[in-house]
């Protein structure tokens, strides 16, 4: 008996024991986190940045800064307010933020800062005025119509550079119209290069420029054809002019300013023979070349027997087909509206073209007509220049009719 009270007693004191280990243990566990949650606000030795400046990191001279080297704050404590006072804090506050810039601002007005942004000043808009082109690029005086323009070759990346400027005394039934330009590089360019003015008026502003890559030696061998055109308000178009500028000799001083006056067919004077006025279309879906020659003037004719027409479609130096118009008696001045059609392809349209002949019947039926005058329309094989531009122009605006008038030239 006196056994089991020993053995109790002893386990008794051994639980107790045990009980009061577990407990200091937890009040020691409880107390450290406690200790750790609690932060001492440390004061900085280092002076304080203004507040103009960047943000400064703190490192050791001697070796990397521990932890508890690095100054911090701690974050405000939020309690529990009425939304209507938090509104009326949120308010004080952007209106204390908004003074503190405005402050900071005056005090740092032409200064820059990382940390923050400042006004450096304000540009002078008056300094980078640019005075009206007209100013700058006034027309020579006289009343005809001027294209300017600026031609420049740079060698070093075979670059040709075409500046449209500006035209001048464009005729008043065109001032209340769209106008447009168009531009190529004869004879390689097929389809022309657009450019739209930038107002209406006598003297509408392009300032559009065009850069063509072309090698050195094929430069001086081109021609620029700029075609000026006046849109009305339903789309439809009037040809006001047109400029022909060899490049040779143009390239001599970069960038300068030239004037060149229009050639409308008002103004177009008659060629030694005589001029003749044709009217092309091709229509690639039935590949049909249409042909109309609506008239001529200025013909030397030697007898007063009439004229007639001859056209025919020849590729490369075979004759196609020929047609001829009837015999048209008039004065130099004939009308002819001769239309005649050829089937040709699509893929002949590079060698292809077209002759024209204005003949005189013979008093003698057995002899041969007399030959008046000749035109060749073509590619670059067989034209250059305007004739060039014509077929260009077919060939570009596909069922639509492309009317011009061309000087007569000799039989070669």
């Amino acid at each position: 008996m006196a056994d089991q009270v020993l053995l109790l007693a002893v386990g008794v004191s051994v639980g107790l024991l045990l009980l009061g280990l577990i407990v200091y243990y937890l009040w020691r566990r409880k107390r450290r986190k406690k200790g750790r949650s609690q932060y001492e606000e440390l004061i900085s030795t280092v002076p304080s940045a203004p507040a103009c400046s960047a943000p400064v990191m703190l490192v050791s001279q001697g070796s990397l800064a521990t932890p508890r080297e690095i100054p911090f704050t701690l974050p405000p404590r939020f309690t529990t307010q009425n939304h209507g006072d938090v509104k009326n804090e949120e308010r004080e506050e952007e209106e204390e933020m908004k003074m503190e810039a405005h402050r900071d601002i005056l005090a740092h007005r032409g200064s820059l800062s990382v940390g923050r942004w400042y006004p450096v000043g304000t540009v002078l808009a008056g300094l980078y005025a640019v005075p009206p082109l007209n100013e700058v690029v006034a027309p020579p005086p006289g009343m005809a119509t001027r294209l300017c323009f600026s031609v420049e070759y740079r060698h070093s990346s075979e670059q040709l550079m075409v500046s449209l400027l500006r035209l001048g005394n464009l005729p008043p039934r065109f001032h209340g119209n769209v106008t447009l330009v168009e531009l190529r590089r004869l004879p390689d360019d097929r389809r022309p290069r657009q450019a739209k003015a930038r107002g209406t008026g006598p003297d509408p502003e392009f300032n559009d420029c065009f850069v063509f890559q072309v090698s050195g030696v094929c430069v001086p061998q081109s021609t620029l054809s700029v075609c000026v055109l006046s849109v009305e308000q339903d789309g439809k178009r009037h040809a006001v002019g047109r400029v022909l500028v060899p490049l040779e000799g143009e390239l001599g001083q970069a960038g300068r300013v030239l004037w060149r006056d229009l050639e409308t067919e008002d103004d177009t004077q008659c060629s030694e023979l005589g001029d003749v006025q044709i009217s092309l279309s091709y229509s690639p879906s039935v590949q049909r070349l249409s042909v109309v020659v609506l008239r001529a003037r200025g013909l030397q004719l030697l007898t007063d027997a009439g004229v007639c027409v001859q056209v025919s479609l020849q590729i490369h130096t075979q004759v196609v087909k020929m047609k001829r118009s009837c015999v048209v008696k008039s004065q130099n001045n004939p009308y002819f509206h001769h239309r005649a059609t050829f089937k040709l392809r699509s893929q002949h349209l590079d060698e292809a073209c077209l002759r024209f002949e204005l003949q005189q019947p013979n008093v003698v039926r057995s002899e041969p007509p007399a030959l008046l005058g000749v035109l060749v329309l073509g590619p670059f094989m067989y034209a250059r220049g305007q004739q060039l531009q014509h077929w260009m122009d077919m060939v570009n605006t596909p069922q639509e009719p492309v009317e011009l008038w061309h000087g007569l030239g000799r039989a070669t």
